[in-house]
């Protein structure tokens, strides 16, 4: 029998291998997960976003990896929850007012005027059995799988001029979404619809007085600082808006328990990440000491914000029987927390 020269053998040995180091790595992307993660915050959570991806990818041992997407990338913002249903993307991160013609629930839980007026108040409130329950069964008829909530931040108004009550603002007009608005006429209050890239020529050319549109950061972001300093803390609803997080069915179902459970614990650390970093940043602005004059409309004017909403409360909850119930438990936190 011939014999295999040496040097032969040794390069036969290592083409076997490269050859099973080839298989390993096929095996072990055949076996690793790969998620489609959609936001619809832009570049700004970046460095939020890479903590998550890093977090999802530590904790899987590498076999769960996330990709992620900024807001309208991949699709608009208002289309997150078709994306996520029809498997374009498998989890959507966005905030039930751009879907409430799809969803009956989608206002209610993004939050109305009145609503809720601290973090704590808010998340206690999602975080109860009832409310977890109907947020679970809507999301489940509209095809997805609900994953949890996140928080924004402030969300108040800044002003020309002081004020130090809401008769203040009878003779001013201000800008206002159509909730907003519809619980501000409820006092007289003047108010008109701009969008966020109109709001600094609008505040300076006088078409409006003032502005219910976020908090300090959003507003000095805005350049807003140059034309109005007041800024009033209406404790009408804080956090301002509500985020939520939905799954396709399919990719869902498809995870083990244990990269479920990854999954959601790092969901809601990505969520507290984002709402943390409203938090500071308002705080930012506020520590510089010369952005804005801060106030705080007074309480009864406050609660009489959310006396006023019920209109708008119940024109929500005429939509569906679901609405009904969550507009109800809506009504029993505040009454709970003394402010109906």
């Amino acid at each position: 029998m011939t014999s295999i020269p040496f040097t032969r053998r040794l390069a036969m040995a290592a083409m076997t291998g490269a050859l099973a180091l080839t298989s390993m790595a096929t095996v072990a992307s055949a076996d690793t997960t790969r998620l489609r993660f959609h936001t619809f915050y832009g570049t700004e959570i970046d460095p939020i976003l890479k903590k998550f991806r890093d977090t999802v990818k530590e904790n899987s041992g590498g076999d769960l990896r996330i990709q992620t997407f900024h807001g309208g990338e991949l699709v608009a913002s208002d289309q997150l929850l078709e994306a996520a249903k029809k498997g374009s993307i498998d989890i959507a991160h966005g905030h039930g007012g751009y879907w409430s013609g799809q969803v009956d629930i989608g206002n209610i839980e993004a939050g109305l005027p009145g609503g809720w007026t601290s973090l704590d108040e808010a998340r206690a409130f999602f975080d109860s059995e009832p409310v977890d329950a109907l947020l679970t069964a809507a999301y489940d008829e509209a095809g997805v799988v609900y994953l949890g909530k996140g928080y924004g931040h402030d969300y108040d108004l800044l002003t020309k001029e002081p004020v130090t009550s809401l008769d203040d603002l009878k003779t001013r007009k201000i800008r206002a979404t159509s909730n907003v608005a519809k619980v501000l006429e409820y006092f007289e209050i003047p108010t008109v619809y701009l969008p966020a890239g109109e709001l600094y020529i609008g505040m300076s050319t006088g078409v409006i007085d003032g502005a219910i549109y976020g908090g300090p950061i959003e507003y000095e972001q805005l350049k807003l600082n140059e034309t109005a300093k007041h800024y009033t803390r209406l404790n009408m609803l804080m956090p301002g808006w509500t985020e939520t997080f939905l799954a396709n069915k399919e990719k869902w179902d498809g995870l083990s328990d244990e990269h479920k459970a990854i999954m959601e614990e790092a969901i809601a650390q990505f969520a507290a990440d984002i709402t943390d970093w409203l938090a500071e940043g308002n705080q930012s602005v506020v520590d510089k000491g010369d952005v804005f004059e801060f106030a705080v409309l007074p309480d009864e004017d406050s609660k009489q914000l959310t006396v006023a909403a019920q209109a708008v409360w119940q024109e929500e909850a005429e939509r569906s029987a679901r609405n009904a119930e969550l507009i109800d438990l809506l009504v029993a936190n505040a009454k709970a927390q003394g402010r109906l």
